[in-house]
């Protein structure tokens, strides 16, 4: 008797675990969603082993890229031009924009630096002022940017707000109704569990961007890994403030930015996702221009992923890279390891301990690889959230997107690729003063039981 019970519950639960698997083969062929052999390894044996609790988490968090629409893929460069560097050619292989103009690009040296040309590209709006953030915290520096906002939808000034979904929870909500109040339209990127596309409450809108009269004389843009809060300018009283990297430019550049912005709020509003249309402002020699890097589910490649790992392979002399969390897949890590064993030097910048501690965890075997391949890692005493890639004297890579898998594979992210010498050797004379403060990794060899942990936590954590 008891047999006979046992028969149709096991049925059931074949037929469920089937369906389960028959939704993510056919979901993924039908998506066009592209993942990794450990990412799809992992979902497979989540969901043999718990169909149950797999289905509704992928059904939830799945979608790793969105079915773009016709007449949206990448266009063919024009016959290569000897202005053009590989660089240039390649960004326009992958769907970006033509090299355009830009002026008065400014580092911030530090977090007084970066708040100051904030609130003053906010200020000096005339028309319009754009903002897409991942976290705007509810602290002294977030409310003295809602301040200023505020001000500026009073004056007149069409303000624009755009928060993801996740990165509103990770801070203490900030106070709005102020803003919506003063005229500003305000719009939340993918709501927790209420994502505008099915499967894809687990992409993350990680850019970072402040655009002021982005169509009229003056334009300006902010832009960097900052967000806004107090730990990116100012600190605590017991922390000491995280080192960043942010930047303002302006000139035709920022209506690349701006035609970004556009089509990340129209998704956030329900709209149809439509092509990217980013402006450009050509200029007669594309080394001296920068172009913009949109990287996510919008695209249809990985688009920063398939620079560096270019940029990997096309190096002669040096690649200095800066991300507080490195967990490369890899084809990336051995990008850099065989750089390093032809000769390039290869310097990676990281904190010592990041905000993130399954991150300190999880980096541990590439460090290694890479230390024993030639490279040299530097661990900075203090938090450093600064992104940056510079290859030789001819790219600048700069923005929003750290080196692991989330940022590379799932987030939506911005970097901007300059090409001027000049500029290129500003990125890297911050990238000495950075490195500086920082010690050299010793790798040492793990034990047993921490090397099957790293590799329990890149296999699980890091790839579904």
């Amino acid at each position: 008797m008891s047999g006979n019970a046992t028969v149709p519950l096991l049925t059931l639960h074949g037929l469920v675990t089937v369906g389960a698997v028959l939704c993510y083969v056919i979901t993924s062929h039908v998506m066009h969603q592209r993942r990794h052999p450990a990412a799809a390894i992992a979902w497979m044996l989540f969901i043999l082993l718990l169909p149950y609790l797999a289905l509704p988490a992928f059904l939830m968090f799945g979608s790793r890229k969105l079915a773009r629409p016709s007449g949206s893929s990448p266009r063919v460069p024009p016959a290569t031009h000897t202005s053009r560097s590989w660089a240039v050619e390649t960004i326009l292989a992958l769907g970006g924009p033509t090299p355009a103009a830009y002026c008065d690009l400014r580092l911030h040296a530090d977090g007084r630096a970066a708040r100051d040309a904030l609130f003053a590209v906010i200020d000096a709006a005339r028309q319009s002022i754009d903002l897409c953030i991942f976290i705007l915290a509810r602290d002294a520096l977030g409310q003295a940017v809602l301040e200023r906002l505020i001000a500026k939808a009073r004056s007149g000034v069409r303000v624009r707000l755009l928060l993801d979904g996740a990165g509103i929870l990770m801070a203490r909500r900030p106070r709005l109704r102020p803003l919506l109040d003063a005229g500003a339209a305000y719009t939340l990127f993918v709501p927790p569990l209420l994502s505008p596309v099915k499967g894809a409450s687990n992409l993350r809108n990680h850019r970072k961007m402040l655009i002021a009269d982005a169509e009229h004389e003056g334009a300006k843009l902010w832009c960097g890994g900052r967000n806004l809060a107090e730990e990116y300018f100012a600190g605590h009283a017991r922390q000491a403030p995280w080192r960043d990297l942010t930047f303002d430019v302006g000139g035709p550049l920022v209506q690349q930015a701006q035609a970004l912005f556009n089509a990340d709020w129209a998704f956030a509003n329900g709209q149809p996702l439509a092509p990217i249309g980013l402006a450009d402002a050509t200029i007669p020699s594309a080394i001296e221009g920068a172009q913009l890097i949109a990287s996510g589910p919008d695209q249809l490649d990985d688009t920063v992923y398939a620079m560096l790992v270019t940029a990997a392979y096309r190096a002669r002399h040096r690649i200095a890279l800066v991300t507080p969390y490195f967990v490369p897949d890899p084809a990336l890590l051995m990008a850099l390891c065989l750089a390093a064993r032809r000769g390039v030097t290869v310097d990676l910048l990281l904190p010592e301990r990041s905000n993130h501690r399954l991150s300190d965890l999880a980096r541990a075997r590439a460090l290694r690889t890479l230390v024993q391949a030639g490279g040299r890692v530097w661990l900075a005493p203090h938090m450093v959230h600064a992104k940056l890639a510079v290859i030789d004297d001819e790219l600048a890579l700069a923005g929003s997107a750290n080196l692991d898998t989330r940022s590379l594979f799932m987030n939506y992210e911005l970097m901007m690729a300059f090409h001027a010498r000049a500029d290129v050797q500003g990125f890297g004379s911050w990238f000495a003063i950075e490195r500086s403060t920082a010690h050299a990794y010793t790798a040492t060899r793990p034990g047993l039981l921490r090397d099957v942990g790293e590799g329990m936590l890149l296999w699980l954590a890091f790839q579904l």
